[in-house]
């Protein structure tokens, strides 16, 4: 039985992973932070069926260090950021201790400890940020718009430079935008899908948005996180480009999403410049031909299939009936579905 340690356990991509490796096999251990109240709803259901955590965080070595001596992982996928690009203008420094310093941290106490293990780090289509060229893949230059993205940078070499300084086997995952049922209520997609939600229900009247023409390269998350288990697989450590190979913007997310919902979406979404950027990133496109070729591997959901199945979920958690179109792509295309319907 191999043994996993996931930082961000209790984030989308964390409490995904979670499931893929215990429905694998694995014991799984999850880093959790200390705080007044407890925020492990997405990992409630399978605390304790496989799942051990752990508190700790990633801005303090001596835990970091404690939790890797304990458990002595086989594979470490570090998921844990403070992964909000707007509000990491408001909290640069965080953001970078957090997002840079603490991956730092984390190879270093490998590097200290000895430890054979391989280290999966959660690498970030913002790097391209103001990249001119489309689409982006793993040779185009970086280019970071934000104090989220420059930490990130950081993070990315520092996983490259410890590769090749101290042969460890690290790899790098710069992966466009994924969603989910389970992503956070103030990330835009599922800002929107909720809006629909609510406006249905008559809970809210409108829904406030900003940059409806950033364009985005949106995949499904379940599917993004059984790549980095795929990518820790390999003999020889990798950075792969990980996306869907094609965009759409915001604007379109919502008249989509409205629409599936039978909705107009002019009657209900407002622009505010409250919510737009101090710096833009207009577009990120994904060109995944290396881990297409390598890892063989191919995302079976679309952009159209990720809007309804949201819209879906978000109806359904406020007791209303949802079209049912994105229930009828899970079942037709994941027919061994090993993560919880949400």
């Amino acid at each position: 039985m191999k043994t996993a340690l996931i930082t961000g356990v209790t984030g989308q991509d964390g409490s995904y992973l979670a499931e893929l490796l215990l429905s694998r096999g694995y014991e799984v251990h999850g880093i959790i932070r200390r705080a007044s109240t407890f925020n492990t709803v997405r990992i409630d259901h399978i605390d304790g069926t496989g799942l051990e955590t752990h508190y700790g965080d990633m801005v303090d070595s001596s835990s970091l260090n404690r939790i890797l001596e304990r458990i002595k992982p086989d594979e470490i996928y570090n998921l844990a950021a403070q992964s909000h690009v707007k509000v990491s203008f408001e909290v640069p420094e965080y953001s970078a201790e957090v997002d840079a310093l603490g991956v730092l941290r984390l190879l270093d106490a490998i590097r200290e400890t000895g430890l054979k293990t391989k280290f999966y780090q959660a690498s970030t289509s913002e790097l391209f940020g103001g990249a001119e060229k489309l689409p982006q893949n793993e040779d185009t230059p970086f280019y970071p718009r934000s104090p989220y993205a420059v930490a990130k940078l950081y993070a990315h070499w520092i996983v490259v430079n410890y590769r090749e300084a101290y042969n460890l086997f690290a790899c790098n995952g710069i992966l466009f935008n994924h969603e989910s049922p389970r992503r956070g209520e103030t990330f835009v997609t599922r800002k929107i899908t909720r809006g629909v939600a609510n406006i249905l229900a008559r809970n809210q009247d409108y829904l406030e948005l900003g940059n409806l023409e950033a364009r985005r390269d949106w995949g499904y998350a379940p599917e993004y996180v059984e790549y980095m288990w795929r990518v820790l697989q390999g003999e020889q450590p990798e950075d792969f480009v990980v996306g869907t190979g094609e965009f759409h913007s915001v604007g379109d997310f919502v008249k989509d999403a409205f629409s599936y919902a039978g909705l107009d979406w002019g009657k209900y979404v407002k622009v505010d410049a409250r919510y737009f950027r101090p710096t833009e990133v207009d577009n990120l496109l994904a060109n995944p031909a290396r881990v297409r070729e390598k890892l063989n591997w191919d995302p079976r959901v679309k952009y159209e299939d990720l809007v309804k199945i949201m819209v879906d979920a978000d109806m359904r958690k406020l007791g209303l009936e949802p079209p049912g179109d994105g229930d009828k792509v899970l079942k037709k295309k994941f027919p061994d579905r090993w993560w919880k319907v949400d």
